[in-house]
């Protein structure tokens, strides 16, 4: 028998119902059931059988479900309808609408009891949450998505155990980041649930925080491994937000033509899906690639592109992690006094609690510029500033570079002592990249 509500709810629903279409209780339960059913049916004081159900819901005219529940198959399937427009509307940048979308859903979703279109509704509004970078109220409602899928295998929990994983790592806590991501696919291939969706996903997220974590090695390891899922999934949005993210993996190795290529596949993709915020993520991508390539005209141009896309839809958290990668294009083009502007007006959106990482690169890069200028005090603050954020978030590459930069400065100024100590800081990081914070790699899939 399936869930259905309690004798009294079904009862009045049945009377409601009855009178409703004119019908006595005679009328209502002849031939097979007598007056006398129906009335102590309709009272609360028995539970009908799924037979008896279904006798009463062609007699009413609905179907059974409608009377088990309250929920006809009509309202689910508009419903459902209703939350691929809201994920349309998120797909193509409008993340404000889609969130107000998601949001009368999700109210209707719970009047009903539906938990599956809840814990969509909560997905989207998690999506949009991200989108527009309040990652604390993001990371609730995936919390909320996971806790709506509880009784659901993992597989079906994934996208929002990953939602939570990217909130995490977006805040700066890239350690926890991982672990949420490492652990979902240890269970997924130890368990034998090879869901080709569900591991590409978890693939391609955890890409990023390997990453600026210096655990190169794990992040293209994970790179190959989303490569080879990536034929076996249905989602050609997932595809496109692999190769976007293996492209990282690929830059780091130096094989920038291939890199290329992989932002070029996915940006072909969501140009098919009209998935505005992705394909702002492939210019973004295309225009590290250029930058780390030397093609700094071609990076500006790409960067430049991104920003716009991602400012026009108010996407204010990844607006100003581009706008950093921008700036550095700027002072390496000789635009130093613009590159500074830009990063000053980034740092009035970044913290450390939301987007640290790029926090730190903000600061990074003016210590630089200052440090250029002669402004040496000014230098030595943005360097302490990253530091503190990086050591926060726990990004081993990055901070390697970061203590040798700031060793650098204190040595030219005379501190030989305090540059020791921030060189000795960068080599712990640099000896291992990884292996100070993160523990066994998870089980591989049967690729």
């Amino acid at each position: 028998m399936g869930e259905r509500d309690d004798p009294g709810t079904i009862g009045r629903r049945v009377q409601r119902l009855r009178v409703e279409r004119g019908l006595t209780q005679r009328q209502l339960a002849e031939p097979v059931y007598t007056p006398a059913y129906v009335s102590t049916l309709e009272s609360g004081r028995v539970r009908p059988s799924d037979d008896a159900l279904r006798h009463l819901a062609e007699r009413l005219g609905v179907a059974f479900d409608e009377l088990a529940t309250g929920r006809s198959a009509r309202l689910v399937t508009e419903l459902r309808l209703r939350l691929t427009e809201a994920q349309r509307t998120c797909a193509v940048g409008e993340a404000e609408p889609a969130a107000e979308q998601y949001a009368e859903l999700l109210v209707e979703a719970e009047t009903h009891g539906l938990a599956a279109e809840q814990a969509a509704a909560l997905l989207g509004l998690g999506e949009c949450a991200l989108e527009t970078g309040e990652l604390v109220a993001g990371r609730q409602y995936f919390e909320r998505a996971e806790a709506c899928l509880a009784g659901a295998p993992l597989p079906a929990r994934v996208p929002a155990l990953r939602g939570r994983a990217v909130a995490h790592y977006l805040a700066g806590e890239l350690r926890y980041a991982v672990y949420l991501l490492e652990s979902a696919l240890d269970e997924l291939n130890r368990g034998g649930l090879h869901d080709p969706d569900a591991l590409l996903l978890l693939y391609a997220s955890v890409i990023g925080p390997y990453m600026d974590m210096g655990a190169h090695a794990r992040a293209a390891q994970a790179a190959e491994f989303a490569l080879a899922l990536a034929p076996q999934s249905g989602d050609p949005a997932l595809v496109a937000r692999m190769h976007r993210s293996v492209a990282r993996t690929l830059v780091a190795e130096g094989r920038l033509a291939e890199a290329d290529a992989s932002l070029a596949k996915a940006a072909e993709l969501y140009r098919g899906l009209q998935i505005r915020t992705e394909l702002a993520n492939c210019h973004w991508m295309r225009g590290y690639v250029y930058a780390q390539d030397g093609q700094l005209e071609g990076a500006e141009d790409e960067l430049r592109e991104a920003l716009g896309m991602l400012s026009a839809k108010r996407a204010a958290l990844y607006s100003s992690q581009v706008a950093v990668e921008l700036a550095d294009v700027l002072h390496r083009r000789g635009k130093s006094d613009e590159a500074a502007a830009l990063l000053h007006g980034v740092l009035d959106d970044l913290s450390s609690e939301r987007g640290a990482v790029h926090s730190a690169a903000a600061h990074r890069l003016l210590g630089i510029i200052a440090e250029d200028a002669r402004r040496t005090e000014d230098a030595e603050e943005h360097y302490v500033r990253a530091l503190s954020l990086l050591e926060r978030a726990g990004a081993a590459g990055d901070l390697a570079d970061l203590c040798r930069l700031l060793g650098d400065l204190l040595r030219r100024t005379g501190r030989v002592e305090a540059a020791l100590d921030a060189y000795r800081m960068g080599l712990g990081h640099r000896t291992a990249p990884g292996t100070t914070t993160l523990g066994p790699a998870p089980a591989q899939p049967p690729l």
